[in-house]
């Protein structure tokens, strides 16, 4: 049994880290069998909560004090060694070349940042991972379809040098989630962005929808959300206590415009999402003492994507089944009938969310909002 506890000596690795303007990046397989420049104790706090004087931080300073750099590499007794760099990227180039031209503007609010994207094998999610790549971030593509996860993962390696990984979840699994963020941990020491994305939809009548499925969509949309986010915080806290007093970490919850408009035989799915902004608000209010923003991004439809346009159990084809649109014959009348209902004339894109995302995390000074992006089909009042 290893010393160390990945939800609170690699978490505040990072922070100290953080405090030294470094960074940390994901392991190499090679890089796992180096020894590390400097190796501290774990912490002794109970339950996550490390004291003040944490060996971590007089180590470092000695180590930086007596060498006058950084190391290189850095562990914490019992755990896997961690690449150490004054940027992620310069972490990344100890052992690759650099890995993305620089950006400026809100482009760069990613940069350098752990992301873990959930349900990010495919859909939205596949396209906030390409994008969080294109800016910047290291990111996890978390996702129950593990090999889609990895596929992606060897894509963008292969473009970009290792910014990602894939790795297994089933947010409605408590343990699932608990061992996802500690796999994530001991690579990266911390999470500084959780994109909270899965989610699933099944389409019916109130007086045909079956509790079993009610409570599928619940499972996932609602109790899913909280557990990633029960998790992704403990980390956060713990790193952010750490690092420099005006650095925040996010949790970004994808939600839909559902959660802000009843939707017609698709209450499980509306309800989930509605029962989401209020655990955003609330979630808002408790973390924001850790430093841990908390927002919600409400996108329209993504008619392009495999949720609507999946042959065999896409929602225009469940739509169709389930007699929501009076009087549509097919698919094709089924995608009409909602692509007219959104003034801009067009589904919404992955690059519209990410418009959103970038927006939210950039701002410190907005936490417990949920962001609208659907083409001014929903306008707030």
């Amino acid at each position: 049994m290893s010393s160390y506890d990945t939800e609170r000596d690699l978490p505040l690795l990072r922070g100290v880290l953080l405090r030294f303007a470094a960074a940390v990046t994901l392991c190499e397989m090679d890089e796992s069998r180096a020894e590390a420049d400097l190796t501290v104790r774990p912490s002794t706090g109970e339950g996550g909560d490390a004291p003040a004087d944490a060996p971590a931080v007089a180590e470092m300073q000695a180590y930086v004090d007596g060498n006058g750099s950084l190391p290189r590499t850095i562990r914490v007794q019992g755990g896997p060694p961690l690449a150490v760099g004054s940027t992620l990227s310069d972490a990344a180039g100890r052992t690759t070349e650099p890995l993305i031209e620089e950006l400026g503007g809100r482009e760069d609010v990613v940069r350098g940042r752990v992301a873990v994207v959930t349900g990010g094998a495919q859909g939205f999610g596949e396209q906030i991972v390409r994008a969080l790549v294109c800016h910047g971030a290291r990111v996890f593509i978390a996702d129950l379809n593990l090999d889609g996860a990895e596929a992606l993962a060897r894509e963008l390696n292969a473009a970009h040098g290792p910014v990602t990984r894939g790795v297994a979840v089933d947010v409605s699994d408590e343990a699932s989630v608990a061992a996802m963020f500690a796999e994530i941990t001991r690579f990266a020491g911390g999470v500084d962005l959780l994109v909270s994305n899965a989610g699933v939809l099944k389409a019916g009548s109130v007086k045909e929808l079956s509790s079993a499925d009610f409570d599928f969509v619940t499972r996932v949309n609602y109790t899913g959300f909280f557990l990633c986010t029960r998790f992704a915080a403990r980390v956060m806290a713990q790193q952010n206590r750490y690092a420099p007093s005006d650095r925040t970490t996010d949790i970004v919850q994808i939600n839909s415009k559902s959660g802000l408009a009843g939707s017609n035989r698709n209450g499980a799915y509306a309800g989930s999402k509605f029962g989401s902004l209020g655990l955003v608000q609330s979630f808002a209010l408790e973390l924001v003492s850790d430093r841990i923003k908390v927002n919600a991004i409400c996108p329209g439809n993504f008619f392009d994507g495999p949720l609507w346009s999946d042959p065999d159990r896409g929602l225009f084809v469940q739509y169709l089944q389930a007699g929501k649109v009076p009087g549509a014959e097919s698919v094709a009348d089924v995608r009409a009938h909602y692509e007219a209902q959104v003034p801009m004339g067009r589904g919404c894109r992955g690059e519209d969310v990410m418009h959103a995302l970038l927006y939210v995390v950039e701002q410190p000074y907005e936490t417990g909002q949920a962001v609208p992006v659907t083409g001014g089909q929903i306008m707030l009042s």
